[in-house]
């Protein structure tokens, strides 16, 4: 998981958040980050009294981070130990399995894929060889052991997007076949008329990071006009703030995609940074700024840049059976126990890092054993209800999210309940590991018709509900609940707050800028002495509760009109009904 969005302002929010930040901004004059007023909703009944003990959060968290489970890495014996005590501790909390064959385990089949490539680029007379992880990173996920692209001409197309109820298109109609691209990362940026300085709000609803911004949406426009690969330019600040060495260090490294996905991919799918993009184009005979520049607008035109490239992609492939681990509690509702709420976390890391001496292991403490310790507890607590809601409740602890959300991708393709049947997805993804907050932050707010229950949900806690402070670093894209959503089925991300109690100023900004620059991604991302888990186990507390209110009665959510995922969610509910 990406947890660069943890840093970072109150941002512009997107569509009907709007109105209520309006409100608070106008009630609340002290704070940055203002209180959202709940309206009033009703209540099915009384919400359980739920604890979770922080001290059964940080056991799982030292199991699971262990030397002993080697990283989490899917295909491996990591995996083999990190499945077997999963479903271990969902059988011993009382969990039923999770899919209708009886197990507690969902198969799903990937490829392994690992590349080594080599890149040459002629320009002029010249030919220039470009040394990976220096030059780019990058290789192939067509499962072939050998992919190749052939003086093949660079066209730089700016974004690489098109939306037309923007107007806009940066193909512009321009004949690409066989051709590989050049993009930037994010939407584009379209600057405010009335002040430059400012992104315009009516233009890809403005710093709020949309769906055109994903690598996703620049694939699915680019193959079918021919592209046959993809060189993008990494600039840290579109990159989350993640700077191109972090991708450099996991550079051939073993990566997975879905045996059974169809979705097209390119021969060859590069990253170089932004001081080799200069290179290129000034070796080329252009600016890369001015056209950088130039590609602000709506009539910004491909630009051929008078240079080709030939790509060599050699995979070294293995088949891989991982595994989502599901467990369910059953609803008591005979009529609405067929209908279930998701909670979610990944389980799988990176493994071992075999070019460092001693290999060390790659423990994933925060990303994710924590989010899983969460939703085992989580489970636990609905287990050991009096009671359970009318809804049932199932618990997917999903494989290969570091990978492209690959176990999340897989569920949603072949659900063990109908998606139709499906309320939420409620995601946990890093944990609060460093104290109480007097809030709980939430990506995917504004989206669908969740917001009033999270706010109620919170003020019965004697906290408040504050948006992704990030919107920005489009966060939301690169976690198993946007796997769900793209789907169809509503999903949240639910995190941790930004205001800590009893801290000092900073103190938020301090602990996750360390996190991210010392331990994200790296084999340092382990166990600590000064953690404080009140805040996570209060986070937990709180998914639950969202979760409980959902699974007991509260109607079924929706999106709000005019988010990307309402139209799939709308046909897929009028073929259940």
């Amino acid at each position: 998981m990406d947890v660069t969005n943890q840093l970072g302002g109150f941002k512009r929010q997107p569509r009907i958040l709007r109105h209520w930040l309006l409100l608070a901004l106008a009630t609340s004059a002290c704070t940055s980050i203002q209180p959202l007023v709940s309206p009033a909703l009703p209540l099915e009944s009384a919400l359980p009294a739920v604890h979770i003990e922080p001290a059964a959060l940080l056991s799982h968290i030292e199991i699971l981070s262990s030397d002993a489970f080697e990283g989490r890495k899917p295909g491996t014996n990591g995996e083999a130990l990190t499945v077997d005590y999963l479903v271990d501790t969902f059988k011993r909390y009382g969990l039923a399995p999770g899919n209708p064959d009886g197990s507690y385990v969902q198969e799903v089949p990937l490829t392994g894929i690992t590349s080594q490539t080599t890149v040459s680029v002629a320009i002029g007379g010249d030919r220039i060889d470009w040394q990976t992880t220096r030059d780019f990173v990058g290789g192939s996920a067509v499962r072939r052991p050998l992919n190749t692209v052939q003086q093949s001409e660079l066209v730089f197309v700016g974004y690489g997007v098109v939306a037309p109820e923007y107007g806009w298109d940066d193909y512009k109609g321009v004949d690409l076949r066989g051709k590989t691209v050049v993009v930037l990362m994010d939407d584009p940026q379209v600057p405010d008329p009335a002040d430059p300085r400012r992104l315009d709000s009516s233009m890809f609803k403005g710093d709020v990071k949309t769906y055109y911004a994903t690598s996703l949406h620049k694939r699915d426009v680019a193959l079918p006009r021919g592209v046959v690969a993809r060189i993008t330019v990494h600039e840290t600040e579109r990159a989350g703030n993640t700077p191109f060495s972090a991708y450099a260090n996991q550079d051939g490294r073993e990566s997975f995609t879905l045996r059974d996905d169809t979705e097209p991919q390119f021969d060859a799918n590069l990253l170089i940074p932004i001081e080799r993009a200069r290179e290129l184009f000034r070796r080329s005979g252009h600016d890369f700024d001015a056209l950088r520049e130039q590609a602000r607008r709506k009539d910004f035109m491909p630009v051929a840049l008078g240079a080709k490239v030939d790509v060599e992609v050699r995979n070294t492939l293995r088949e891989v059976r991982s595994h989502n681990v599901v467990a369910r509690v059953e609803g008591r509702d005979p009529k609405l126990k067929d209908e279930v709420v998701l909670y979610t976390a990944h389980w799988d890391h990176l493994g071992r890092a075999m070019t460092l001496k001693g290999d060390p292991i790659y423990h994933g403490a925060i990303d994710n054993a924590s989010g899983v310790a969460a939703v085992l507890e989580i489970a636990k607590a609905y287990a050991g209800l009096p009671m359970p809601p009318a809804r049932s409740v199932l618990f997917i602890a999903t494989t290969a999210e570091e990978a492209g959300l690959l176990g999340a991708r897989h569920y949603a393709a072949h659900p063990l309940v109908p998606l139709a049947r499906t309320l939420v997805d409620l995601n946990l993804d890093v944990i609060n590991v460093w104290g109480r907050t007097a809030d709980f932050q939430i990506t995917g707010w504004g989206e669908s018709d969740i917001d009033a229950l999270l706010m109620q949900v919170a003020a019965a806690q004697g906290k408040r509900v504050v948006p992704d402070q990030s919107p920005e670093l489009g966060v939301y894209y690169r976690q198993d609940a946007f796997a769900f959503a793209r789907a169809g089925v509503p999903s949240l991300y639910v995190r941790a707050g930004v205001e800590f109690i009893d801290k000092p100023p900073g103190y938020r900004q301090e602990k996750v800028g360390a996190y991210i620059a010392n331990d994200y991604h790296q084999v340092t991302d382990t166990v600590r002495a000064d953690w404080d888990l009140a805040g996570g186990a209060e986070q937990a507390e709180f998914a639950f509760a969202v979760g409980w209110r959902l699974a007991d009665g509260a109607p079924f959510p929706q999106w709000l009109p005019g988010t990307e995922f309402k139209a799939k969610r709308d046909v897929m509910m009028n073929m259940h009904r």
